[in-house]
Order: structure tokens, then C-alpha cells, then sequence
């Protein structure tokens, strides 16, 4: 509450920031004992899982011979079985079940692809290097590994602990100025070798690359699946014949070039996404027809609303949590539950799931609404799905940045009377004056919209004139004379709609992990020698 009225009351953002970080360690406590209370708290044994998986090659880091590259991973003989397994599963459950639309598109994206989606703008982090042997290091972590090696020391005095674990506490929140600062009154170094670092600077986590010879058409690896579809909406459209709603759905590798990667499978640089979009009419209420099969799910939800205000997650159906809005679309719900049963059936722990709600700050640049599936493990919550309501951004701006036609159309059960106004180019007039120039005039003009035409309308009464623009750097200057305003009626029959989208992405290597962390045993008292993973038969 203290911090939405800060916010509401425009305080000073250090003001706000020190609200935050005293909900943050309230927030910490209170997982902590909600940890308690969900299971029993067993020290989890990872070196010798590490060492089974190993030992039986279920996967390795890539090129080791060579001594590794961060990041990159080998699957051998398990890891591949499991992994198809999992693939296998989710194709069942999902694309066979839910009849939904599979396609498979290339992993190179040409560059202009991913500017309109915001990639190229957005989609970074901030990196800092050693300035000597231009090691490069992600910033936000490199701050909290060194916070809590200060924390460590026996020696820190209570109040810098005070002063040290706020600071680990909003370290994700900082921006690139507020971690330059800290870097520099921290005497924040490499770990590696205690050299200096420079200031942050973004990173984009794409990896670059180009398309044919002589440096050709600037591209990427694709750092999701998604665009693939979005690019493609329109043929599928065509295939479910021109109906909304369909979901499409496409199982692929992509690639982040992380700054840092660690934690095994958990953040890699290339890795195995299942994602779905599912199309429906931005503007009917976004139910979906097979909503009573899930209804009764029952799902661990950590909302926004619980986090800011200090509460636990809560055990809810599936139908309360929509009855009381705290999902605010059903077709959002419906994916929620269905992802809860698919983690579920290849072998995630039920204790151990839950689904959070992005806080505001946290949103991706093209989301309006979030829950993350969350495995607890040894590293601590981790997401494995991202079930992200992207509204109409990606469709929108994919139309603004090509030109193509990318709306659905509605026939409408009765017809609609719609005011018009058209502005129509008086073509010997136009000839004469702007001569070569003419066609491209009038080209203009006559794909003027309502709103342009309006505006078109009312600067030739006021002025007498109006400015065209033919281009970046040229205007024409457009006279009364030059064309004719017709307002008329217009009975319409169908109306373009442009779709909304609810996306479930999927991290394979995430859940595999998690799957082998939940189902990994050791006896008690005979730790060197009975281990065991305990797979569900399919996997």
C-alpha cells in the first residue's frame, strides 16, 4: 500500500526505491516461509545429480575437448530420449489435442523483421568489460555476486549489511546510470582477476549475422519462435478459412546470446522453445470452448496484487480465479490450466509449481498481461512457461513496418451504416501544377483515411491550403481548388478486425532440468551408490 500511494502521490523516486526495497525483503521472508509450509525443506544434493547426469551422458558442455564454450550444451544418448520424449508429450497435448496450426520456420530472421517486432530496440541487457582483458560480464550480476561476498565477510558491521542487502535486493530495478554508480562507489571489479570495469553499457542478446555473400542482408538467429507465426498470420488465417479463433504453434531452436550464462541448462545460449499463439477477436469477451474441461484445475497463483502487498500465493480453481478477475482472460486461463497439467504429466512436482504474475516493471515490451510457471530447484524459482497476453503489438506493428494487410475480417450479422468522407483529385489541375509529380499526388489523396481527409478538410477552410507530404525531406502545398470533399453513407457488410494473441512459450531445456531435480533420489545412509531418478514411464 505504501508504495502505490507513493506512486500515486509522484514522491521522489528514492523515496519509492526504499518502499521497494523494504517490500522486497518483506517479500523475501515470506517465501522463505512459504517454503516451510509447502514441503519440507530437504538440503538438495546437485553435485550428485550433476555426477549422474554426467556419469550417463545426459548432457555435457559442448566442445569440451577444446575446453568448453559457456552456454552450449551436447545431448547424449538420455538426454536426447527425454528431451524427444518431452517434445513428443507436448506436441500430444497441445498441437493433436487442441487442434492446433504446426509450422516450422526459418531460424535466420533478416533484420528489419526483428526492428519492427522491437527486438533490435528492446531486447538487451546491460554489460560492463574488464578493462584490461575485455572480459565482459553482465552488470546486475556482477553488482550481486559482489554485494554478497561483502554480506559473506564475518567482519561486515550491521549497519553496512543493512546498507548492503538493500541494494541486493533492488538490483534488477536499477538503471544504467544507478549501476554505473555503484560500480564506482562500490569498487565493484572482475572477479577473475580484481581489474577495473567500465561502465555499463546494453547489449543486445541477439546474435548477429548476414544472409548471402559480400556482408548481404543483415540478419539474426531468431531469438524466439514467435515471429515466425506472426509473419505468417495471414496464410494461416486462409488455411483455418478466414475464422477466428485458431491457435498456431511451432516447436524450434532459438538463441540469446547471453552475457553471462550459468546454471546449466537454466540459461544457455541456444536452446529448445514450444510456443503457441492463439488468435481471437480483440474485442468479444476471449472465452474458449473447451474452458469446462479445465474448470476445476486447481493452481498455485502468486498475483501482482499478492506480491506488492506481502501476501502468499494461493490454491485456487481454475473458475474461482476467473470468477474473481484474477485472470482477466479466459483463454489466458484455459492455457494456464492446460500448461499446469502438461508439467505435471512429464514429471514436475506439484509442490513445487506455481504461476506468478509479472509485476508491472517486469512486462515484455509487446505484453499487457503475464504468468510465469515456476519450478522451484536448487537455484530457487525459476520460470519454465511464459503465458504472455500480447494483445494486437506484434500483428500491428509487423502491418505498420511491411505495408501488408494483416487484419481478419468479420462479416457482421447485420449490416452497419458508417458516415464517410473521400477526398477526389482534381486531375487536370493537378497535372498542370505538379506535372511528373501528379500521379504520386493523387495516389495520396485518394488513400487518404477519414481522419486525414477531415484533417485535409478542415486546414482548407481555416488556411486555404494544406501540406502534403510526398516524402522524408518534401512537401507539396495542396489548394482548394485541387480537390473535391464528398461526404456520403456506407452500408457495411464486414468489418476488418485485428486479432489479439495469447502466447504460451515453452522452455524445454528449463523443464527437463527441473523434471530430472523433482524426480532425482538418493538413499538415505547409501549416498555413493543408490541414485535414481524416478521418470514418469513416458519420459
Amino acid at each position: 500500500d505504501t508504495v502505490r500511494r507513493l506512486k500515486d502521490e509522484n514522491r521522489p523516486k528514492v523515496e519509492i526505491n526504499e518502499a521497494v526495497a523494504k517490500l522486497k525483503a518483506c517479500k523475501k521472508k515470506l517465501e522463505d516461509e512459504e517454503k516451510k509450509l509447502l514441503w519440507k525443506e530437504v538440503k538438495f544434493d546437485r553435485e550428485g545429480l550433476e555426477s549422474l547426469l554426467k556419469r550417463r551422458f545426459f548432457y555435457a558442455p559442448s566442445f569440451s575437448i577444446y575446453g568448453g564454450v559457456a552456454g552450449l550444451y551436447d545431448f547424449g544418448p538420455m538426454g536426447c530420449a527425454m528431451k524427444s520424449n518431452i517434445v513428443s508429450m507436448w506436441r500430444s497435448h497441445f498441437v493433436l489435442e487442441d487442434q492446433l496450426l504446426e509450422v516450422d520456420c526459418s531460424m535466420l530472421t533478416p533484420y528489419h523483421v526483428l526492428k519492427a517486432s522491437g527486438h533490435v530496440d528492446r531486447f538487451s541487457d546491460l554489460m560492463v568489460k574488464d578493462i584490461k582483458t575485455g572480459e565482459c560480464f553482465r552488470a546486475d550480476q556482477l553488482v550481486a555476486d559482489h554485494f554478497e561476498q561483502l554480506l559473506a565477510d564475518p567482519k561486515c558491521p550491521a549497519d553496512k549489511k543493512e546498507e548492503y542487502s538493500k541494494v541486493l535486493r533492488q538490483v534488477e530495478e536499477y538503471s544504467q546510470q544507478e549501476l554505473g554508480d555503484l560500480i564506482t562507489k562500490y569498487n565493484v571489479v572482475s572477479p577473475l582477476n580484481k581489474n577495473e570495469v567500465t561502465a555499463p553499457q546494453p547489449f543486445n542478446l541477439m546474435f548477429g549475422t548476414a544472409i548471402g555473400p559480400d556482408h548481404g542482408v543483415p540478419a539474426f538467429l531468431r531469438p524466439e519462435t514467435a515471429q515466425g507465426i506472426f509473419v505468417n498470420f495471414k496464410k494461416l488465417l486462409e488455411f483455418n478459412n478466414g475464422r477466428l479463433p485458431f491457435g498456431a504453434a511451432q516447436i524450434g531452436t532459438a538463441f540469446r546470446n547471453e552475457v553471462s550464462p550459468r546454471a546449466g541448462l537454466l540459461r544457455v545460449r541456444e536452446f529448445m522453445m514450444a510456443e503457441i499463439e492463439y488468435f481471437l477477436h480483440p474485442d468479444k469477451k476471449q472465452t474458449h470452448k473447451k474452458l469446462s474441461s479445465v474448470a476445476n484445475e486447481v493452481l498455485t497463483m502468486y498475483s501482482s496484487a499478492n506480491q506488492m502487498s506481502g501476501q502468499p500465493a494461493v490454491q485456487i480453481t481454475l473458475a474461482d480465479a476467473l470468477d474473481q478477475g484474477l485472470i482477466a482472460s479466459e483463454t489466458l486461463g484455459y492455457y494456464l490450466a492446460r500448461t499446469s497439467l502438461f508439467l505435471k504429466s512429464v514429471g514436475v512436482d506439484n509442490k513445487k509449481l506455481r504461476f506468478r504474475q509479472h509485476l508491472e516493471n517486469e512486462m515484455a515490451h509487446y505484453a499487457c498481461d503475464c504468468w510465469d510457471a515456476e519450478c522451484h530447484t536448487s537455484y530457487g524459482w525459476v520460470e519454465c512457461v511464459g503465458c504472455a497476453n500480447r494483445s494486437c503489438y506484434d500483428l500491428n506493428c509487423h502491418m505498420k513496418h511491411s505495408g501488408a494487410n494483416l487484419f481478419a475480417q468479420e462479416t457482421l450479422s447485420e449490416p452497419r451504416i458508417v458516415q464517410r468522407v473521400q477526398a477526389v483529385p482534381d486531375k487536370g489541375v493537378l497535372g498542370k501544377v505538379f506535372r511528373a509529380k501528379s500521379k504520386v499526388v493523387m495516389q495520396l489523396l485518394s488513400e487518404m483515411s477519414n481522419e486525414q481527409v477531415e484533417k485535409l478538410e478542415a486546414a482548407l477552410k481555416d488556411t486555404g491550403s494544406f501540406e502534403l507530404q510526398l516524402s522524408s525531406d518534401e512537401n507539396v502545398t495542396i489548394l482548394p481548388n485541387m480537390v473535391i470533399i464528398k461526404h456520403f453513407e456506407e452500408r457495411i457488410h464486414v468489418v476488418d478486425v485485428l486479432p489479439s494473441v495469447i502466447e504460451p512459450s515453452f522452455g524445454i531445456g528449463r523443464i527437463m532440468y527441473s523434471v530430472l531435480e523433482h524426480n532425482f533420489h538418493v538413499r538415505e545412509g547409501d549416498e555413493h551408490r543408490n541414485v535414481s531418478l524416478r521418470q514418469h514411464h513416458m519420459i
